[in-house]
């Protein structure tokens, strides 16, 4: 019996997604409502270039990340030495 209930039920998600007419989701209908009475403004694609944030080179980038590395290989040797001693 439940082979035929799983039947059914896809029988029933077919028949639903072949409607002809789909009603809209909430949030659709609500933005719809809203956007009627105030339409929203155009929005550029891509941000305007004043409001982006200015971005660190990536040469400055790779030189604080090669320098951190470079520091602590020095200080582990310079521990590892005087532990020597």
């Amino acid at each position: 019996m439940p082979e035929q209930d799983d039947y059914e039920r896809e029988f029933d998600i077919k028949w639903a997604d072949n409607a002809e007419h789909k009603e809209p989701s909430a949030r659709a209908r609500m933005l719809a409502a809203r956007w009627k009475e105030n339409p929203p403004r155009p929005q550029p694609f891509r941000a305007d270039p004043e409001h982006v944030g200015r971005r660190r080179s990536s040469w400055v980038s790779t030189t604080v990340v090669f320098g951190t590395v470079a520091a602590i290989i020095v200080l582990v040797g310079y521990v590892n030495f005087r532990a020597q001693y």
